[in-house]
């Protein structure tokens, strides 16, 4: 399978990625599934896949997990080192392009009292929706190059 068909097939080809890249084999080496099962659990176990119904929950406590996942998705990619190369490509596109722009607006906002104000709370809320709808997507992909059961995933991710 070639990059570009398994970004398609989670709905995931808005990523701007190189062209070429998307031409080439993607093949998972034991490096990239056990980084891969790592992340996919610190993704299943966080706000970043699980609702926060409204009325529970903090914003900004959301919004120190969503950011928590840079330093662990660094810590994983130190210890898998060059065995994790096809996670790495993926995890830093994700980081960059999904989760850094929604991490940048929020964490001026959360410096600034933003939090205070219901509006922004609400904002905040709508806007974490979407960025867990693109995070579950990640999270399934994850589970596949882990290896995990496919039902598991889809169980797990289930709207």
């Amino acid at each position: 399978m070639l990059w570009l068909d398994w970004l398609k097939k989670w709905k995931m080809q808005n990523l701007q990625i190189n062209a070429k890249f998307l031409q080439v084999t993607l093949e998972f080496h034991d490096g990239d599934r056990d980084a891969a099962w790592e992340m996919y659990v610190e993704l299943l176990t966080r706000i970043t896949t699980q609702a926060l119904p409204a009325g529970d929950g903090d914003e900004k406590a959301a919004l120190d997990s969503i950011h928590s996942l840079f330093p662990t998705t660094r810590a994983i990619i130190k210890q898998h080192g060059r065995g994790c190369l096809q996670f790495t490509k993926l995890a830093i596109v994700v980081l960059n392009q999904i989760i850094r722009p929604f991490t940048a607006k929020w964490h001026k906002i959360s410096l600034s009292g933003g939090f205070a104000d219901s509006a922004q709370r609400a904002e905040f809320r709508q806007e974490l929706a979407g960025l867990q709808t693109a995070l579950r997507r990640y999270t399934g992909m994850l589970g596949e190059m882990a290896g995990v059961e496919e039902d598991l995933v889809l169980l797990e991710l289930a709207d």
